[in-house]
């Protein structure tokens, strides 16, 4: 069987290739775009603002019905572009927060305007917000990775930035990880177990690195704490945001980055459900894949997680396939909508994937 890498080394680098790669990332602007059209235009008049949330159903069936992408990356002529791609998600993201927040102080907390706007916004934070600050937080150039952590702020989940890279990537697969669910556990279990989890998990390795996991919380030590300076930065962004905007607009903001901040979960929960980790190094089967194409293209790369978790610092758009991940069923958008509203159908999908390829529950014993 030949494997991606393989497949990887016989792409040729060309210019005609790098636009067209870039061209098909640009698929990942449309809902933040849309978005954006619609809080720069509010408040709309009457309920034919509910029109807006179209795109919701419209995205699931693009990625319900999207073909397979099994192709290998090609070798680029440049990078930038498609860091360029990442800074402006990561500039949408700013003004959809910004205007929409405006757009609640002129139409109401209780107007259909404002929870559209809460629904958008919540999904554009989750779909492109989260996703764009995850690649950015592998980054080793200081200022993509803090643009990252600027991104995590919006939805008040900093601490995924030392919980994710330090700790997740480390535990993932074992019992260790709060962000690997566990085979049969469903999405709420999860979400109750993995938010606090993950909170905990990033507080004891910050503590731990600054020379004690066991420090009390008023030890001065704590001050260097990047835990403890990105609760601060949310919280003087969640103040600003209240004094600019109002409580209204503030509690919008907090529903929008609930939203988010579930879409990551739910995404969390699926793409290590049931795996268990053998020896200490990451391989392919320890993480689900996706062959969806429009998730491929609409999520800069994330629906190839395993070549992720093996490569932590590959940047999106040279992500390889692996034949020897087990597979979602569906793209990531609908995966994520069985795994809140159709968690036992999924359970049966996963398992069905687990049994056929022995991993998990179903491994053989050595």
């Amino acid at each position: 069987m030949q494997q991606a890498e393989s497949l990887f080394e016989h792409r040729d680098a060309s210019v005609g290739a790098t636009l067209r790669v870039f061209g098909l990332h640009l698929i990942s602007l449309a809902v933040p775009l849309y978005t954006l059209a619609f809080v720069a235009t509010g408040p709309h008049p009457g309920l034919c603002v509910l029109a807006w949330t179209i795109v919701v159903p419209l995205i699931w069936v693009l990625d319900r019905t999207s073909g397979p992408a099994l192709h290998p990356p090609v070798r680029l002529v440049a990078s930038w572009p498609f860091d360029g791609i990442l800074v402006v998600l990561s500039a949408v993201q700013i003004a959809n927060v910004v205007l929409g927040l405006r757009l609640v102080r002129e139409a109401g907390l209780r107007s259909v305007d404002a929870w559209v706007m809460i629904l958008l916004v919540g999904v554009s934070s989750g779909y492109s917000a989260i996703v764009v600050a995850h690649e950015l937080v592998h980054r080793k150039e200081r200022g993509l990775f803090r643009l990252g952590r600027l991104l995590l702020c919006t939805v008040f989940y900093d601490h995924f930035t030392t919980e994710h890279v330090r700790g997740h990537h480390a535990r993932v697969g074992t019992d260790e990880d709060s962000a690997t669910a566990r085979y049969g556990e469903t999405f709420e279990a999860f979400w109750r177990r993995t938010v606090p989890g993950q909170l905990k998990s990033a507080w004891r390795i910050e503590a731990r690195r600054l020379g004690d996991e066991q420090m009390k919380w008023h030890d001065p030590r704590l001050l260097r704490s990047s835990v403890l300076h990105g609760f601060l930065a949310e919280t003087a962004l969640a103040g600003g945001l209240g004094v600019a905007f109002g409580p209204a607009a503030l509690v919008a903001f907090f529903l929008q980055a609930y939203v988010a901040v579930r879409l990551l979960e739910a995404v969390n929960y699926f793409e290590h459900y049931g795996l268990r980790r053998v020896g200490k190094k990451v391989r392919p089967v320890d993480s689900w894949d996706s062959n969806s194409w429009f998730t491929l293209f609409a999520r800069v790369g994330l629906s190839r997680h395993a070549d992720h978790h093996a490569y932590a610092s590959r940047p999106f758009q040279a992500l390889r396939p692996w034949e020897e991940s087990p597979k979602l069923p569906f793209g990531y958008i609908v995966t994520t909508t069985m795994a809140v509203f159709a968690n036992k159908r999924l359970q049966r999908l996963l398992s069905r994937e687990l049994e056929r390829r022995k991993l998990g529950p179903f491994a053989e014993q050595p």
